[in-house]
């Protein structure tokens, strides 16, 4: 689509066309947004990426790995199941709607996830790939913003009322592991790696998650043949699975939503914490498939292999002279350190929300809260302008478990497109689970009574009477 002005942004350069919103990071959340703004002929959107074309853990694309949620959960059926966008359509026009009912599965691998996606992108006429924005300015005169980026031929400037941010996440690694020399690579990038990795004496998957479980399965698989030492050292007390009850769910809901979001930032931080379990998990499925697979694979003698629970990696140094790495790992229960030496590290560490550089110039319009954090408000917004500057899959801190998840992308995108119309143009439910996650007409619940008077004062003890007494028994003071 083009402009509000009637003209659009060429590939060579700039005009002074003013877009209603311009997306900045094409990952599954802002091509969504892109998909359902598409039929709008009132909203004209433009979205920039660095990346030549769309791509989606392609670092982790193993044959058989499927994505952690049904196919509903694609970029436009949870606001608008008629979308010619759907996960749906794209199977119907590759001819794989029947292979995958008789499938019997809800989950799509991630492959045809990622096929899926690109195949939307392919339909879209609003995506600017090979774009890299450096900067985002404000202009208090016209109140638009200016997204500058840089190309192959240049630079170029797009204007828009609103601006998306869906610059995604960044592999996360822990302190102890950070600036290591030698071929470390994180799990985003292990399938370019493989091969390398089982060429070594040994390997060693440093990690929790269902990423940890896939990479380590992966390699377990091709143990024999490879010659190699695996082992799996997790953090964590136990394999945990990821927590998907029904009830459980529900937490991925707009009502929790409301209610995480308007908790204390304390203890939004504190379940932050405890509620990792139930979407950074392994899936209860991936578990029982390692299981398995060692099961089988010690048919044929001891699997040369070693799973650490409760261990902890809190120094590591790259050994150049003798091409491995070593550890020092502690155990959380026992409180004891042990060294251990490995030839290869993968780091299946997780990820983090990336720090935009480009927003430097508008910082000043960045609500933040007392850690440096997005202040991100309920609509998603978190600009100090109110609702110009939005977010996806950067407020996991406000909003809890719903931040990541793609069941609630569309939801969120239909959330944002209502506040920058003004109308709703796709239906937003409130209200989907059968349970309370709050206490209506609940008040502070009285405090525990702290006592401050003095202890009783103890019965004074006659002295002489005390020492005729001790006398009297024969005892000596």
């Amino acid at each position: 689509m083009t402009a509000s002005t009637g003209t659009s942004t060429t590939s060579t350069g700039t005009t002074d066309a003013v877009y209603d919103v311009v997306g900045i990071g094409i990952g599954p959340f802002n091509l969504g947004l892109a998909c359902l703004t598409d039929p709008l002929d009132d909203l004209d959107a433009v979205f920039l990426d660095q990346a030549d074309g769309f791509a989606w853990h392609h670092g982790m694309m193993l044959d058989d790995a499927t994505i952690q949620v049904p196919f509903l959960a694609d970029l436009v059926t949870m606001a608008d199941p008629t979308s010619p966008f759907t996960f749906l359509a794209w199977l119907k026009e590759t001819g794989r709607l029947y292979p995958f009912y008789i499938r019997e599965d809800f989950h799509p691998l991630r492959m045809e996830y990622d096929a899926y996606c690109r195949w939307a992108a392919d339909r879209l006429d609003t995506l600017r790939w090979g774009r890299r924005v450096v900067a985002v300015e404000h202009d208090e005169a016209t109140d638009t913003f200016t997204v500058h980026a840089e190309t192959a031929d240049g630079p170029e400037r797009y204007r828009a009322r609103h601006v998306v941010l869906g610059v995604g996440t960044e592999p996360a690694v822990p302190e102890a592991l950070q600036g290591l020399g030698g071929p470390v690579v994180h799990s985003a990038g292990y399938l370019h790696a493989r091969d390398d990795l089982r060429r070594a004496d040994s390997i060693a998957v440093i990690g929790s998650g269902q990423s940890a479980a896939e990479v380590y399965r992966d390699l377990l698989e091709g143990i024999r043949d490879g010659g190699y030492h695996l082992d799996w050292i997790t953090r964590s007390p136990r394999f945990f699975p990821m927590e998907d009850t029904k009830l459980t769910l529900e937490m991925t809901s707009p009502e929790y939503t409301d209610h995480f979001h308007g908790l204390p930032r304390e203890v939004r931080d504190r379940l932050g914490r405890e509620q990792r379990g139930l979407y950074k998990g392994i899936s209860a499925d991936l578990v029982d498939e390692v299981y398995d697979t060692l099961y089988r694979i010690s048919a044929r003698g001891p699997v040369p292999t070693t799973l650490r629970t409760d261990t902890s990696v809190v120094a590591a140094e790259w050994l150049p002279d003798r091409d491995r790495y070593r550890l020092t790992l502690r155990h959380g229960q026992l409180g004891t350190e042990a060294t251990h030496e490995v030839a290869r590290l993968v780091l299946a560490t997780g990820y983090r929300p990336r720090t935009p550089g480009f927003l430097a110039p508008v910082e000043h319009l960045v609500a933040r809260d007392d850690r440096g954090r997005f202040a991100v408000a309920r609509d998603l917004h978190v600009d100090t302008l109110g609702g110009r500057l939005w977010v996806q899959n950067a407020e996991e801190h406000t909003h809890g478990l719903t931040a990541p998840d793609l069941g609630m992308g569309a939801w969120r995108n239909a959330s944002i497109i209502r506040s920058v119309t003004g109308r709703t143009v796709y239906g937003l439910e409130e209200r989907i689970a059968f349970q309370e996650f709050g206490l209506p007409g609940g008040r502070p619940a009285p405090q525990p009574r702290v006592t401050t008077d003095a202890p009783a004062t103890a019965r004074p003890v006659d002295g002489a009477a005390a020492a005729a007494r001790r006398a009297t028994a024969g005892v000596s003071a």
